[in-house]
């Protein structure tokens, strides 16, 4: 039976999972609002489907894994209000379920480090709906889940270079505060960790070794590009519109023992130091 991955909400990092799945014969579909985006799935060897709209049933009837990465909304988790009943009834079906969550569950720690037992206490409404969600998918009875909390998400496209390079990019001193990121190709590659080597009911922090304050990448950002280093704001005083001021609501550091002790992750880009310098060059070289 062919491997297929049925990928919900088929963004920037499920992407990334499928340029590693396709190499090896697996048939991947997935969903998206866009017709544009349609299009360019299937330039990249991604079955497309346009959802909601689309029936869903022939490609839940031959997934053998899922990978959710659909935001919830006001009503919840997108894919569960209109599919629960079909997933649930092919849940013995399954491999392999993934389901892209974020540190925010863990709300505000005061630059604290958690792990993956820490309690889900979220700060933001981003976060409390993704708490949700957690439990709505833990909730189908025999479903292989694995939960993955990524933290701040970057690499070729999602940079900070632009910004530095347009002039828009920001220090923000918020005096305590840290952030933990990953890298989009190890998000990638974590995943494909997970599905070789499943473990149902698993909840695992996806993130590099190096929480970091923000400015600290803006400004390692600049030096790479040569530029001056944006000035330094207060928080405090600082103009920023409500979405952006919330960002700053929580601080924490994140562990990912898990990822390395469990599933053998060995972290292409450990830090954001490494992370950013390989951006660059592969900007450099027009790649």
């Amino acid at each position: 039976m062919t491997q297929t991955l049925l990928s919900f909400g088929h963004g920037y990092s499920a992407q990334a999972l499928g340029r590693l799945l396709l190499p090896r014969d697996w048939r991947v579909i997935g969903t998206t609002r866009s017709e544009d985006k349609a299009a360019a799935f299937m330039q990249d060897g991604i079955e497309p489907r346009i959802w909601p709209g689309a029936d869903m049933i022939p490609a839940l009837d031959a997934a053998t894994h899922l990978l959710i990465s659909a935001a919830p909304g006001e009503n919840g988790d997108p894919v569960l209000a209109e599919l629960r009943d079909e997933i649930a009834k092919r849940a013995d079906q399954f491999a392999w379920v993934g389901y892209l969550s974020t540190t925010g569950v863990y709300g505000d720690h005061q630059g604290d480090w958690v792990d993956e037992s820490a309690p889900l206490t979220p700060a933001t409404k981003r976060g409390i709906a993704r708490v949700k969600a957690e439990a709505a998918w833990s909730g189908i009875d025999g479903l292989p889940l694995h939960i993955f909390r990524l933290a701040g998400i970057y690499g070729p496209g999602r940079g900070p270079f632009s910004k530095v390079r347009n002039g828009t990019a920001r220090r923000i001193i918020k005096p305590g505060q840290v952030f933990s990121r990953t890298h989009v190709a190890d998000i990638a590659r974590i995943l494909d960790a997970s599905i070789q080597r499943p473990n149902p009911g698993a909840a695992y922090n996806v993130c590099d070794n190096d929480p970091a304050p923000p400015e600290d990448v803006i400004a390692y950002a600049a030096e790479l590009l040569g530029l001056p280093v944006p000035e330094a704001e207060d928080f405090e005083t600082a103009e920023m519109t409500p979405m952006a001021r919330s960002f700053y609501a929580e601080s924490k550091k994140v562990r990912n023992d898990r990822i390395k002790d469990e599933l053998g992750v060995d972290l292409l880009y450990p830090d954001y130091k490494s992370g950013l310098k390989a951006l660059f060059a592969q900007e450099m070289s027009g790649g």
